[in-house]
């Protein structure tokens, strides 16, 4: 894919949601300047600009080292948190007031992020915490706890979640 290509990569999934094309296309930017240490050192504005937009006036954490594949769409991005180490799949849906990150274990280190698959929407007010796999064409109701992991082709609900149907 281009370069160009690349930053337009989530134009198509938020259609008509110009706040979640323009936070995206400006993720995808920063994401091309924190390849190098050159452009991080060119850059560093940029990455400062990002931060203070994105994150203190738009209220949506999504860091520049999160991996995230193409097609990403935001639905009323507020109070969305994604951890740095998190890795999202492609064609995936994001609702407001979702958190993504890793686990505070009791003897104080942290569990690595979650990773979720291709094709999964997760719905507002969903927590995903700690290591654990989302695997593609899940569907996460809204609210949901999710603290363990969840196979391909199902939808999980509750706190904590629960496989609902397979589908």
């Amino acid at each position: 894919m281009n370069g160009f290509a690349y930053l337009f990569q989530d134009w198509r999934a938020n259609r008509q949601n110009f706040k979640a094309q323009s936070v995206l296309f400006a993720f995808r930017l920063v994401m091309v300047f924190n390849r190098y240490m050159v452009t991080k050192i060119i850059f560093f504005p940029y990455f400062m600009l990002y931060r203070f937009w994105v994150e203190w006036v738009l209220g949506i954490e999504l860091p520049r080292k999160t991996i995230v594949g193409k097609g990403l769409s935001l639905y009323h991005g507020q109070a969305l948190v994604v951890n740095k180490g998190t890795i999202i799949g492609e064609n995936c849906v994001l609702r407001n007031s979702t958190t993504i990150g890793h686990k505070k274990l009791a003897d104080g280190t942290f569990t690595k992020c979650p990773r979720i698959g291709n094709n999964v929407e997760i719905g507002a007010n969903v927590c995903i915490i700690g290591d654990i796999t989302i695997g593609d064409n899940v569907i996460i109701g809204a609210g949901s706890v999710v603290v363990k992991d969840v196979p391909s082709d199902c939808v999980v609900v509750g706190n904590p979640a629960r496989m609902l149907e397979k589908k």
